[in-house]
């Protein structure tokens, strides 16, 4: 049985590791916060955007473009997004666990040559380096993650869609989180190269950019408030309108649409991915932080019985002294 000074040292530990996992649970709630504030005023832009682009290349015949044309895959890329460093659960993992299948299978078809992976973020990187992939760079990735800005996704699209217009890949992905509010993040493998016409009405924009909140019962909350605000708004706004009148010709509206939704689609990833690496961040130290709870409650019990205890055999002790006496 352990003696009440080592019990006394291990309260104490616990109690500086939880004054730690308690301070850096509200760092990653106040960057959560802005990374909500980032995707809040880039969101309705990006979305009206890509309904547009393919509304437009679903509806015009002639709309004929090679970014939306697919062809036989015989050389592939895929950006994986991911964050710089860990204590936040199981989101690096997770990417990292996708991002290997995904290259298994490719490199099973294609060959290992033939499958490029572009990773952004520190993590994933020095893991598909340590797996010896054929890992390529533009910008600095671990800078992309620190400071989120959309010219480095604009510099990385514009290099990926050179590439595919050239013909070097036939085929780009994206592996990042899709940040749906802070207590659910959904690991998502999307097409980024060609452009899929067909998700234009599956693709999911349902986010929760208000709260910080974790726990069950408040995000069903939120979501059912949710639903109702946004069955008012679909109720005052009018549908858009997709008879387009093209001016000045086909090819210029299309070499100015194109080029801005790859870079909105990439920035929008880069924003979800480092969103959701907060929440769960957030996530993780909460958790951390309970643990720590339950074990102080447990060590101070054991330290009062083992104290009680101390206190009742110097007694007896006492007593038994005094009646041989």
């Amino acid at each position: 049985m352990p003696s009440l000074k080592e019990i006394k040292g291990r309260i104490a530990s616990v109690n500086s590791t939880r004054k730690i996992t308690s301070a850096m649970k509200m760092v990653a709630s106040s960057k959560l916060h802005h990374a909500q504030v980032a995707i809040q005023n880039m969101l309705p832009y990006e979305t009206l955007l890509e309904h547009i682009l393919k509304s437009f290349l679903a509806a015009e015949a002639e709309a004929q473009t090679i970014y939306d044309q697919e062809r036989p895959v015989k050389r592939v890329a895929l950006v994986v997004f991911a964050s710089n460093s860990s204590l936040c659960g199981g989101f690096n993992a997770n990417t990292i666990k996708l991002m290997q299948q995904c290259v298994a299978n490719y490199v099973q078809q294609l060959g290992a040559e033939n499958v490029e992976v572009y990773p952004v973020g520190r993590k994933v990187t020095e893991k598909a380096t340590k797996l010896g992939y054929n890992v390529k760079s533009v910008t600095d990735s671990a800078d992309m993650v620190d400071h989120p800005s959309v010219s480095p996704c604009i510099e990385l699209a514009m290099h990926l869609g050179e590439r595919f217009a050239k013909g070097e890949i036939d085929k780009v992905e994206l592996i990042y989180h899709h940040f749906k509010s802070a207590g659910s993040q959904i690991l998502t493998r999307k097409t980024f190269l060609p452009i899929d016409l067909e998700t234009e009405l599956e693709r999911d924009h349902e986010r929760d950019l208000t709260s910080t909140v974790t726990t069950q019962k408040a995000q069903e909350y939120l979501k059912r408030r949710g639903r109702k605000n946004q069955e008012r708004e679909q109720e005052e706004t009018k549908p858009l309108n997709d008879n387009f009148i093209v001016e000045p010709d086909m090819d210029t509206v299309l070499s100015q649409l194109i080029p801005k939704l790859a870079h909105l689609m990439l920035y929008t990833a880069l924003l979800d991915s480092v969103a959701s690496e907060h929440a769960a961040r957030m996530v993780a130290m909460q958790t951390a932080t309970d643990n720590a709870d339950e074990l102080l409650r447990q060590l101070n019990l054991q330290y009062n019985k083992s104290r009680q205890q101390a206190i009742t055999s110097e007694l007896l002790d006492i007593v038994g002294g005094s009646v041989n006496n």
